[in-house]
């Protein structure tokens, strides 16, 4: 299946206005349509080849074509989102909205920088509940998980809390029983004090 590289793009440094593909590949000096700047573009014949999905890596045909950076013998088709590297077919993974290299994909496990590849999320949701209910049984201490329940679903109520898309039915039902022991203390606040009074 072949797809164009829509996504490839250069842009004038000067008004970062984007080039054709034939201002990529011009081989003399161009006014930039935006600017006017004298410029010159000199991109890889890959960068503007129709991509395919799932073919395996091409033989290196022609000097001219740029080589991948971990198969020398093989025709790069984009370079890495993450170091730049030049990548064949066989080397270039789709990770969401990105195309990695194999070493930035390792580095970035390493480091819990890609979020799509987490090998563990904090239920935030499950939390949050579980700070709303189980002080129940110790009915003194709500005075300190209600407000902390409340927090946890403030704070995280945008993050991620599985792996499988769920609803914030927890974080909901936390909040409405935090919001019911605080004021069931106000409540008990303010009778003893009329009590006293």
């Amino acid at each position: 299946m072949m797809t164009t590289p829509t996504e490839t793009v250069m842009a004038c440094p000067a008004c970062k206005g984007a080039f054709t593909p034939d201002q990529m590949m011009s081989p003399i000096l161009f006014a930039c349509p935006g600017c006017r700047r004298e410029t010159q573009v000199l991109a890889f014949p890959a960068l503007l080849r129709p991509l395919q999905k799932g073919a395996e890596g091409e033989t290196l045909l022609v000097d001219t074509d740029a080589s991948c950076f971990y198969h020398p013998d093989k025709r790069a088709v984009r370079p890495c989102d993450g170091c730049g590297r030049f990548l064949c077919s066989l080397c270039d993974v789709e990770l969401g909205q990105q195309h990695l290299c194999p070493q930035c994909i390792q580095t970035g496990v390493k480091k819990n920088k890609i979020e799509t590849l987490n090998r563990e999320i904090t239920a935030y949701d499950n939390m949050a509940l579980a700070l709303a209910l189980y002080p129940v049984l110790f009915w003194m201490i709500t005075c300190i998980t209600a407000p902390a329940a409340l927090f946890v679903v403030a704070r995280y109520w945008n993050r991620k809390t599985s792996i499988v898309p769920r609803g914030k039915y927890r974080f909901v039902a936390a909040a409405i029983i935090a919001l019911l022991q605080i004021a069931g203390w106000i409540f008990f606040i303010a009778l003893m004090i009329h009590k006293k009074g």
